[in-house]
This record gives structure tokens, C-alpha cells and sequence, in this order.
């Protein structure tokens, strides 16, 4: 039971730091760099669509954030490419879509968009979400088909790529 802990503990740690860097970069400093380049600053009064914006930032946010669990207490991994989990993870927000985490990412950037009323950022947004598209269906993909094989195929039928099927 000890080890468990300590590896349930090692692996969230990793995945802490892997998703730190991943969402300072990706959804925080680039999305930063972006306004700061357009002149774009806090929005003064907040009105409603700034609380729409701040609304899907937080939802977006938190599915991300419970793919990333998820991940680390299921799959025993993390996000990275680089150190990915150890199990097919179709649990939690997988159970829906396969791609729930940059889902969450899409919409939380869409978010800040709108609260920013930003066309640059929502650009940004539309770009991101295409790069992770061409991401997933030429590396990503491929990848758990080899590795996960029958298991990954099954899951493929039964689950949409963004979309929940009915």
C-alpha cells in the first residue's frame, strides 16, 4: 500500500509539472503575448459577456484539469507525449469524448476570447485547436492503435473524437 502512495504521489508530481508548463505556455503566456501585442487589456466594467467569457474559461479549465487526474489515477501517466499513461484511459471525461483535455483547453481559450472580445486570441483559439486536430489524427492516434491495439479500436467505435456520440 505504501508503494502505491508513493507512486500515485511520483506520477501526479510529474504530471503537475508537465501540465504547468503545457498551460503556462499554451493558455496562459501565449494568449498574454497575444493581447499585450493587440493593446488589449482587463476589460473595465465586466458586463455579461465578460462573465460568459470567465464562465467557459473556468468550465474549460476544469475539464482539463479532470482529464489531467484522471489520467495520473487511472491511465498512470500524464499528458505528455513524452511520458504518457500507462493504461488506455475511457474513464471520467474520456467516457464521452476522446479527446476531453484539449476540448477543455479549445474552450477555455474561446473563453478568454470572449472576455477579452478578442478576435486575435479567438484566432488563436481556432489555430490551437487546429494544430491539436492535426495532432491527434496523425500522431496521437496512431500511437494508441499500436499500442493499445483491440482495446483502442473498440473504444474508437464507441466513442467520438470531439464529439459525444448518442
Amino acid at each position: 500500500m505504501r508503494f502505491e502512495v508513493r507512486r500515485v504521489v511520483f506520477v501526479l508530481t510529474r504530471a503537475a509539472t508537465y501540465s504547468a508548463l503545457f498551460l503556462g505556455v499554451l493558455l496562459v503566456f501565449l494568449p498574454g503575448r497575444i493581447l499585450s501585442a493587440a493593446g488589449i487589456g482587463r476589460p473595465s466594467p465586466i458586463g455579461v459577456l465578460e462573465l460568459a467569457g470567465l464562465t467557459l474559461a473556468a468550465l474549460g479549465a476544469v475539464l482539463a484539469l479532470a482529464c489531467i487526474l484522471t489520467f495520473v489515477f487511472v491511465g498512470r501517466g500524464t499528458p505528455a507525449p513524452f511520458d504518457p499513461p500507462r493504461r488506455l484511459v475511457v474513464q471520467g471525461p474520456y467516457r464521452l469524448v476522446r479527446n476531453p483535455m484539449y476540448l477543455g483547453a479549445s474552450v477555455a481559450l474561446a473563453g478568454a476570447a470572449l472576455f477579452y472580445q478578442s478576435l486575435a486570441l479567438l484566432g488563436y483559439a481556432a489555430s490551437f485547436l487546429l494544430v491539436t486536430h492535426s495532432f491527434i489524427v496523425f500522431y496521437e492516434e496512431p500511437t494508441l492503435r499500436r499500442t493499445f491495439e483491440s482495446d483502442y479500436e473498440a473504444y474508437c467505435l464507441r466513442v467520438g473524437r470531439w464529439w459525444p456520440r448518442v
